[in-house]
């Protein structure tokens, strides 16, 4: 067994392996034993209150001044002892290939989602009954295809995809049922908080546009208004016949577990699991894709703020689940790779869930065309740092990023066997 060392905090570098000797819910990265990958991770484990953890030598690709380890050995370290890198057996051509082919059928299934929520938006009011019978059907359907597909990666969705409202409601939806699944529920659970995601915030209907989607910060009376979609929306989902639990899930919706949400200041003993779900969820999405005039963030940005600044807001194991899913680097990740690239995440398969799949920039190259690199499957490359928008050249960003809303949906992992899976 490797032998480690305890060192200060303030020495640690990029490329030198790590032993966290905390529990898995004290720290928001997937693994306990890893290599440093970006400076960002060495912040984060500042944020968290540690003064001092234990580095292995033998298997870092950085080490200390003053160690005589070859670079030899320090190549051969470079193998994480608790993250497999399967081998990439699939050719370059092929993997671009899966992964267009991917891409084509997470956006159809997205677009359809969006869809069936436009027609439940025009349907509710007068026809609550069918509207429901729509949202079901596309909620039934999606709970099937995440039981029958295996574990499954979470992908970007590139170029426009429906309407902000619409959009917004299926991301919280897709999310949802992936942390709920992470979370172990069973399909008519995870039914049930399906149904409770899309329609969160359909009581948004009963108010003006710049009140239920605001681009600029509101008034006072106006942001009032905007809090009161959260029980126009249960309003109009008790006149649906939905079940008790959903209704509850959709008013818990901005509810936080120190007390701070609305509109009833919850703790968390008080907010249901479900509630839990879409607190997250629907914060996570409204971080990427803000209202209110908010900046966006990165989703990587998201996440360490999630994890940094408001690990308060919300139940520990619950961010735990959804950061290993998402990954330090969820899709949309804007990224330099160890070689100096720039790149954007487009694939995070949680059982690699910080070696990623990226797209590279490559000038003179159609976007349609660019590389896919699985990080599992390469070894020797990496993610050196993750990056704000305002740091890349602006040809880079537009070729990476051309539109910034985040949207996703899941899909089976790039280089699996085509067995019709999420594997």
């Amino acid at each position: 067994m490797s032998q480690s060392v305890l060192i200060d905090v303030d020495a640690l570098r990029v490329g030198m392996f790590i032993q966290l000797e905390l529990g898995w819910m004290k720290h928001p990265f997937p693994m306990s034993n890893f290599r440093l990958s970006s400076a960002e991770q060495i912040r984060v484990l500042r944020e968290i209150g540690l003064k001092a953890v234990r580095y292995v030598p033998a298997k870092s690709s950085h080490v200390l001044e003053g160690r005589r380890e070859s670079a030899l050995e320090a190549v051969a370290s470079q193998r994480h002892e608790d993250e497999v890198l399967e081998p990439d057996e699939v050719a370059a051509t092929d993997l671009l290939a899966q992964f267009n082919a991917s891409q084509k059928r997470c956006t159809q299934r997205f677009q359809e989602a969006t869809r069936t929520y436009a027609a439940v938006s025009a349907t509710v009011q007068a026809e609550p009954r069918q509207a429901r019978e729509q949202a079901e059907t596309l909620i039934g359907t999606s709970v099937a295809d995440l039981l029958t597909k295996g574990p499954c990666a979470v992908h970007l969705l590139a170029g426009g995809v429906g309407q902000p409202s619409a959009v917004h409601a299926v991301n919280v939806m897709v999310l949802a049922l992936l942390l709920g699944k992470s979370l172990g529920l069973q399909a008519q659970q995870l039914h049930g908080l399906g149904v409770s995601a899309l329609l969160h915030d359909i009581g948004k209907l009963g108010l003006p546009a710049y009140v239920g989607e605001p681009g600029a910060a509101l008034t006072a009376v106006d942001r009032r208004r905007y809090q009161s979609h959260v029980g126009l929306s249960v309003e109009l989902a008790q006149r649906m016949d939905l079940p008790s639990d959903v209704l509850i899930a959709i008013a818990q919706h901005h509810e936080m577990a120190n007390g701070s949400g609305y509109p009833l200041h919850l703790l968390a003993d008080d907010i249901s699991p479900w509630g839990q779900i879409l607190a997250l969820v629907n914060r996570y999405d409204r971080l990427c894709n803000p209202l209110h005039g908010e900046e966006a963030l990165t989703p990587h940005e998201a996440v360490a703020r999630l994890f940094a600044l408001l690990r308060a807001n919300f139940d520990a194991s619950v961010l735990g689940a959804f950061i290993r899913m998402m990954g330090v680097y969820p899709p949309g990740s804007l990224v330099q790779l160890v070689d100096g690239r720039y790149a954007v995440v487009v694939v995070v398969d949680p059982s690699h869930a910080l070696r990623p799949c990226v797209v590279p920039y490559q000038k003179g190259v159609p976007r349609g065309d660019a590389a896919v690199l699985n990080l599992a499957g390469m070894p020797e490359l990496g993610i050196l740092r993750s990056l704000k928008p305002a740091q890349l050249p602006r040809a880079a960003l537009d070729y990476l990023l051309s539109q910034p809303r985040i949207s996703y949906f899941f899909e089976r992992a790039l280089g699996s066997p085509d067995r019709g899976d999420c594997a």
